[in-house]
């Protein structure tokens, strides 16, 4: 019995390692995870923007946005002249949080009374925006030791996720990361079936042409993506209270087309792939560094530069954007049209390339 097993291990080695692509799929996810972890998985927040509305202008306000400028944690400081200003750049996700500054700021602390300084968090970045608010509260206690009197008070306001509910940060993305393994195991997985079946062959002599057979491969990955990812989506929103005050149309045609382009994905991986274990260790090893590159984990900005351009072709980059403003926001087509632009012309290059591939095939 022990030697019989001792022969089915080896046996299975051999059949991993025994091909160039094998032997690839096996190293090449740990190298990537190896130095894709290290700098993209990070819950430090550096080189965010901070908006600043200082309705006061005295020299109080002046020296804590100066020491808030100074720290490593924010890069760039956006000064507003208006409410209306700063609610639209926190909109934008042109700044992480927004500083509000009262008009008698100074005033009341040079009179010995307690001040009020206003935090506006994007609750849409939960993780993120809480961890820049405690650098914030940290440069006010150390401004607040070093005066005499009582020093300013904060007082924090969540946009979009005003009790910073984890559930409604997680099961957004939850809808697009299960659609992402469902739909790449779905294409992955059939041409190499059909290889391990000896029908592969007898395909491509059959009448369809290359285009037919990866349209006819395409779309029941895509459907899978629909069903998978509504199936969440009425969950978040029935079960646990996530609010829904976007369009269901906007988040379908999203679907599809995260969809689509994830077949493109998967049915280039299927094609380079001889077995099924190849096409699933090539789902995961496109899967994971994907996850991470997303701004799931951590910021895009956190990142390296090199990493940066990564996540700038990384589907889910776009469609977990999507998903939080239909979900937290109210999205419309209009404002989903930065994402879903981006998305379709990743679709159109995947599924090109997996196209280039068949032919290849044929050839």
């Amino acid at each position: 019995m022990w030697q019989r097993l001792l022969w089915l291990i080896i046996k299975e080695l051999q059949a991993l390692a025994g091909n160039r692509q094998g032997r690839l799929l096996l190293v090449v996810p740990v190298l990537l995870q190896l130095l894709v972890f290290p700098f993209a998985a990070t819950l430090e927040v550096k080189h965010a923007s901070l908006a600043v509305y200082n309705q006061d202008a005295g020299a109080a306000s002046q020296e804590l946005v100066k020491r808030l400028a100074a720290s490593a944690t924010f890069d760039h400081i956006v000064p507003m002249r208006s409410h209306e200003a700063l609610r639209d750049c926190v909109d934008r996700q042109c700044a992480l949080l927004a500083v509000v500054f009262p008009q008698d700021f100074s005033r009341a602390l040079a009179a010995g009374r307690p001040a009020t300084l206003q935090v506006i968090v994007d609750g849409r970045r939960s993780n993120s925006g809480q961890i820049a608010s405690a650098y914030i509260g940290q440069v006010v206690a150390a401004y607040q030791q070093e005066r005499a009197g009582p020093g300013p008070q904060l007082s924090v306001r969540n946009l979009y996720n005003p009790n910073l509910e984890f559930q409604w940060h997680v099961l957004p993305s939850l809808v697009a990361i299960i659609t992402t393994i469902g739909c790449l195991i779905v294409t992955a997985l059939s041409v190499a079936r059909e290889r391990e079946e000896g029908t592969y062959d007898q395909l491509l002599v059959s009448p369809l042409t290359p285009a037919y057979v990866m349209a006819g491969k395409a779309v029941p990955g895509v459907l899978v993506a629909l069903l998978q990812g509504g199936l969440i989506a009425i969950a978040a929103a029935w079960a646990y209270r996530v609010p829904f005050g976007g369009s269901t149309v906007l988040l379908l045609a999203s679907m599809a087309s995260y969809g689509l382009a994830l077949a493109g994905v998967g049915l280039f991986i299927s094609s380079i792939c001889r077995t099924q274990q190849q096409a699933f260790l090539g789902v995961f090893s496109f899967m994971v560094p994907a996850v991470i590159l997303s701004g799931y984990v951590s910021p895009i900005e956190n990142m390296p530069d090199a990493l940066q351009w990564l996540a700038r072709i990384n589907p889910l980059s776009y469609f977990i954007p999507i998903l939080k403003g239909v979900f937290l926001k109210g999205y419309g087509f209009a404002d989903a049209w930065p994402w879903l632009l981006p998305l379709w012309l990743i679709a159109v290059a995947t599924l090109s390339l997996a196209l280039w591939r068949f032919r290849l095939h044929v050839e």
